[in-house]
C-alpha cells in the first residue's frame, strides 16, 4: 500500500494541491465554500488512514468517544459544575492516549492508535477544560469535527485552540486578506521544503550518517548531539511550516510553532520559542491550573515552592507525553531541573546583579550556554545515551 503520511511524499502535496484549487479560487473572490472544505477534510482523512485499517478504525472510535465526552460533559456542566464531572471527563479523554503511549512498553496494548492521536487529544482535552471554565457554552457536532479533524495539523500540530479556530471558521477573509494569506501560505510551504527536504535531509544523510558518529566515544556522541539537534529542528519545523502554510490556504491562521529557538538566551526564552503551541498548551492547562489550584485552596503558602512543583509536574507530564521510555522521562526531569534552577538564579541575580542582560557579551554567552543545555536535552531525548542506563 502506497504511503499517504501527511507531508512525507510529493504524492501528498500533489493530491492536496489539486483539492485546494477550488478553495483558493473561492478565497480570491472573497468567498468560502464550507461544504467543499468539509468534503476536502473527509477525503484527506480517508486517504491518510485508509491504507492502515487498524488506524482507520481507531480514529473513528476515537472521534465517536471524544464527541460523546465533550457533548456529555457540556450538558453536565450546564446542570452542575461539579469538580468530579470535570476530572472524570478529563481522565476519559486522556485514556486513549495513555493506552497508546503505554503500548510502547506493553505490546499487548498495541491494538489501538492512529497517526496524530497526541495532537488530536490535546484539542479535545482543551475543549473540556474550556467548558469547565465556562468559555465554551455550546458546540455543535459539525463544529467539533471541523476542529478535531482539521487535516493540515492532524499528524504533528501545531496545536490550535478551539476559540481561535472557530473565529477563523466564522469570519470569511476579504479578497485582500486572502491574497495575503495565500502569499504567506505558499511561502511557508516552500520554506518547509527547504527545511525538511533540503537542510534536514543533508543533516540526516551526511552528518548523522557519517562514520564519525559510530561508537560511543566522547567525540562521536558530542558530534551526534549537534547533528541530532539540527535535524530535529529542521525536520519538525519543516512539518510545521507545511501545516501552517496549508492552513493559510484554507483561510485558517494556525499559530506558529517555532521562533528561532537556538537564539534563546535562557531556558525560559527557549520554551517561548520552541514548539510554542505545545509549550503554551502545557503552560496554560498544566502549570497555570496547578498553581491556581494550590493558591485558591491554600494547600501551600510558599509561592516559589508552588511554582517549582508546577514546573516539575509540567515537564514530567511532557516527558511521559512523548512516551513511557526512560529517555523521555529523563528528558522531562532534566528540563524541570534546568527550569527551576534558572528561576532560582534569576531570584539571586535580582538581589546581587551578577549577570547583566544589557551587556552584549553576556547576551552572547547566555545564548551559547543555553544552546548547549538544550542540545544536551535533545541528546537524552534521542536515546543515544541509553547505553548509560
Amino acid at each position: 500500500m502506497i504511503s499517504f503520511v501527511p507531508y512525507a511524499s510529493f504524492r501528498f502535496f500533489i493530491v492536496a494541491g489539486i483539492l485546494m484549487i477550488p478553495i483558493i479560487v473561492s478565497g480570491l473572490i472573497g468567498k468560502r465554500m464550507r461544504l467543499y472544505n468539509d468534503f476536502v477534510t473527509v477525503v484527506m482523512i480517508f486517504l491518510i488512514f485508509y491504507g492502515q485499517p487498524a488506524q482507520f478504525v481507531s480514529i473513528i472510535i476515537f472521534v465517536l468517544w471524544q464527541t460523546g465526552l465533550v457533548k456529555g460533559y457540556l450538558e453536565l456542566r450546564k446542570r452542575n459544575n461539579r469538580s468530579v464531572y470535570f476530572y472524570v471527563a478529563t481522565a476519559l479523554a486522556v485514556f486513549p492516549l495513555f493506552i497508546v503511549k503505554l503500548s510502547a512498553d506493553v505490546p499487548a496494548l498495541n491494538f489501538f492508535g492512529f497517526l496524530g492521536i497526541s495532537y488530536v487529544s490535546f484539542r479535545t482535552i482543551e475543549m473540556i477544560m474550556d467548558i469547565r471554565d465556562g468559555l465554551i457554552k455550546s458546540v455543535s457536532v459539525a463544529e467539533f469535527l471541523r476542529f478535531v479533524l482539521f487535516f493540515p495539523t492532524i499528524s504533528s500540530g501545531p496545536i490550535d485552540r478551539y476559540s481561535r479556530f472557530k473565529k477563523d471558521q466564522a469570519v470569511v477573509p476579504t479578497r485582500k486578506e486572502y491574497k495575503e494569506l495565500l502569499y504567506l501560505g505558499l511561502n511557508k510551504i516552500f520554506l518547509g521544503f527547504l527545511y525538511k527536504y533540503i537542510i534536514g535531509y543533508l543533516v540526516h544523510e551526511y552528518w548523522m550518517g557519517s562514520s564519525m558518529m559510530n561508537g560511543n566515544s566522547l567525540f562521536s556522541i558530542w558530534m551526534y548531539m549537534y547533528a541530532y539537534s539540527m535535524y530535529l529542528f529542521f525536520d519538525f519545523a519543516g512539518y510545521s511550516q507545511f501545516a501552517i502554510g496549508l492552513s493559510y490556504l484554507m483561510g485558517i491562521r494556525t499559530p506558529e510553532n517555532f521562533n528561532k529557538p537556538f537564539l534563546s538566551r535562557n531556558i525560559k526564552d527557549f520554551w517561548n520559542r520552541w514548539h510554542m503551541s505545545l509549550s503554551f498548551w502545557f503552560r496554560d492547562f498544566i502549570y497555570m491550573r496547578f498553581v491556581y489550584t494550590m493558591i485558591k485552596k491554600k494547600r501551600l503558602k510558599n509561592r516559589y515552592l508552588i511554582s517549582d512543583l508546577g514546573l516539575a509536574l509540567n515537564f514530567m507530564i511532557m516527558g511521559f507525553w512523548h512516551g513511557f521510555l526512560l529517555q523521555y522521562i529523563i528528558y522531562g526531569i532534566y528540563h524541570a531541573v534546568v527550569f527551576i534552577s534558572f528561576n532560582r538564579f534569576e531570584q539571586f541575580n535580582k538581589k546581587h546583579s551578577i549577570w547583566s542582560k544589557d551587556n552584549r557579551w553576556v547576551h552572547a554567552l547566555s545564548v551559547l550556554i543555553t544552546f548547549h543545555v538544550i542540545c544536551f536535552s535533545f541528546l537524552i531525548f534521542s536515546g543515544r545515551l541509553n547505553f548509560l542506563w
